[in-house]
């Protein structure tokens, strides 16, 4: 699963994607990943010209964040209404997936 909102999006006053990787966390899934995207834009921004960038000419306060997540599907079903509650404005797709390795560096 992926998980594209803004670096400003907020959920009950904390950021929204440190609130969503904490329900994963206490829901037992296996891991996640939060990426910061140097740019890009979406539904919000499409039309008006608005690129959210980390050009120093013009540092956006709202860049992309993308969380991933690869977890048993049914895990994935049972959290998505959560997910639909706590994400206002984004994009969440599914998609499936093949591991070939998943271990600790022990």
């Amino acid at each position: 699963m992926r998980i594209h909102i803004g670096e400003s999006d907020r959920w009950q006053s904390k950021p929204l994607y440190q609130a969503i990787v904490e329900l994963f966390r206490h829901e037992g899934f296996s891991g996640v990943t939060v990426l910061r995207g140097v740019g890009g834009y979406g539904s919000s921004s499409r039309g008006r010209g608005l690129y959210h960038t980390t050009n120093i000419l013009r540092l956006s306060q709202d860049l992309p964040i993308v969380i991933e997540v690869v977890e048993y599907s049914e895990r994935i079903e049972k959290i998505l209404p959560r997910l639909d509650e706590m994400v206002a404005g984004g994009l969440i797709t599914l998609e499936k997936v093949r591991v070939i390795l998943y271990r600790s560096a022990k």
